[in-house]
């Protein structure tokens, strides 16, 4: 289920709701979820309240622990349309790359900490369901770039 808490007439709910299915497919998520597409400001409340980050970020996912629930996604539309921009797509597709990243987290991956197991798994999901570049290989990307340019929140 996709929740467009904070419309936009370039993104349909309808659409990202087919996707998070064939998503959900193609990571083999077990159990339901939820996916809440809203503001900057009610995902900075959301990830001070549970990640202890006073600040927004693109996604947030709460894995679940109850039997038949995998867990829900919080994404900011405010900072997918920033990134979509910058990056040369429309806000749905970035809602998209977000969908899929958050998915992955909600089946227990963490790039932090997986030696690049994460990055390749979302690498081959996203070639397969057509979207650019993800958030995983941006990271990285920006990291190895000089400090003097400027770089996006997380």
């Amino acid at each position: 289920m996709v929740i467009l808490r904070k419309p936009a007439e370039d993104v349909s709910e309808a659409a990202l709701t087919r996707f998070a299915a064939r998503a959900s497919r193609a990571t083999r998520l077990q159990g339901e979820f939820a996916v809440l597409v809203t503001g900057s400001r009610e995902v900075r409340s959301l990830n001070r309240r549970f990640r202890r980050k006073d600040k927004p970020t693109d996604v947030i996912s709460f894995p679940s622990e109850m039997d038949g629930v995998a867990g829900d996604i919080a994404i900011s539309i405010d900072i997918a349309r920033k990134n979509g921009k910058e990056l040369g797509h429309d806000t749905e597709t970035e809602l998209k790359v977000l969908i899929l990243h958050g998915m992955l987290h909600l089946r227990g991956m963490d790039h932090e900490t997986d030696q690049g197991q994460m990055r390749r798994r979302e690498m081959v999901l996203r070639r397969r369901l057509g979207l650019p570049e993800g958030l995983i290989e941006r990271s990285q990307r920006s990291s190895s770039q000089p400090r003097s340019r400027k770089r996006r929140p997380q």
